[in-house]
């Protein structure tokens, strides 16, 4: 039996949902938003965040309102399909893309609702007991970049492991640096990213000097161009895919197999593509890890509740949030995360 067809059937009854705006200042260039969807039926709440990046769009969609008729009896089959049917934008979003996330917090809140009605938690209706989450931390190290970000986080927590976005101000004496530590188990060049503020223009000798300096470390989202290719190539083994992957037929369509993609589930959209990516990489022995998206609210366990299920070994890019301030607190939970499933439902406690 598929992951889908295990809980796609889950009854769920609907009497109306509600929108939260979470807000957080994360720099002077930077202030993330995101929506917490509450999805109300049977004396329950099940909840999901959208994620989408531009608070223009959560602007809209909050001052909207709730404008959707999602009363009803239905299954999570049922529910995806009418949440698939719906324009879930007041506005044309900013970037296409958001219109994954939304639904994606849309579909999860509903996922939580239904297994709260059936009294079950996701590890029991997919068969999987959740194991204790192996965790890296995802930094930028400013610009100029330094390698000091690492070495503050470090002085905390000796054990912690590192994904890295290198620069073009990553220079051979940083980079030095930085394999000193031995704490990098992955850089992201982020060759795929138009528009954003993380754009990455690929820099041949930047890839050629953090390749070849990081000789373990997996490579994610270069970009493929007629300058790096002969960089990539003898590499290709490590190299893994994050903003491409939206689906099985974009995992199928890489140039090289990987052995190694982000599964990022808000990427996906809707729970049926995100359990058929599960399920395609075990069948065709590609390892999956799971990835972040700045969540404020429960979307972070959601996220780690799911690498505890199905890639609880891998560098996984779903550390504490706390690991995301610029000067992290003592007292963050360590690498690897305990399982702390609620009762029923589909949330992380903490």
């Amino acid at each position: 039996m598929s992951l889908w067809d295990r809980v796609a059937d889950l009854p769920l009854e609907i009497e109306g949902y509600s929108l939260e705006r979470l807000k957080r200042e994360v720099s002077s260039e930077f202030t993330r938003v995101s929506t917490v969807v509450r999805i109300a039926g049977a004396g329950h709440e099940g909840v999901g965040e959208d994620v989408t990046y531009d608070a223009l769009d959560h602007i809209a969609l909050q001052d909207a309102g709730p404008v959707h008729d999602l009363s009803g009896s239905h299954t999570l089959r049922s529910f995806s399909e009418l949440v698939g049917s719906l324009d879930l934008f007041p506005a044309e979003p900013v970037r296409d893309v958001s219109r994954l996330y939304r639904r994606w917090a849309f579909e999860s809140a509903a996922l939580d609702l239904a297994l709260r009605q059936a009294g079950t938690t996701l590890a029991e209706a997919v068969g999987r007991n959740p194991r204790p989450v192996r965790f890296v931390v995802s930094l930028r190290l400013g610009e100029p970049a330094s390698v000091e970000p690492v070495r503050r986080r470090l002085e905390l927590y000796p054990s912690l492991r590192f994904k890295l976005d290198p620069t073009g101000s990553w220079t051979d004496a940083l980079v030095a640096e930085l394999v000193e530590t031995g704490a990098v188990d992955s850089v992201d060049f982020k060759g795929h990213y138009k528009g954003t503020v993380v754009d990455n223009p690929p820099e041949p000798a930047l890839y050629r000097r953090v390749i070849d300096a990081f000789p373990q470390a997996w490579i994610e989202d270069p970009a493929i161009t007629d300058e790096t290719r002969p960089i990539l190539e003898p590499a290709r083994d490590r190299i893994t895919w994050d903003a491409p992957i939206h689906s099985v037929a974009d995992i199928e369509g890489l140039e090289w197999k990987p052995r190694m993609v982000n599964v990022k589930p808000s990427r996906f959209g809707s729970i049926e593509a995100l359990f058929d990516a599960y399920d395609y990489c075990a069948a065709n022995g590609i390892g999956a890890y799971g990835g972040g998206q700045f969540e404020l609210g429960p979307g972070r366990g959601q996220i780690q509740y799911l690498a505890a299920l199905f890639h609880p070994d891998a560098p996984n890019d779903t550390a504490p949030s706390g690991y995301n301030d610029s000067d992290p607190a003592p007292g963050l939970p360590d690498s690897p995360l305990e399982p702390r499933i609620e009762r029923v439902g589909f949330r992380w406690l903490g």
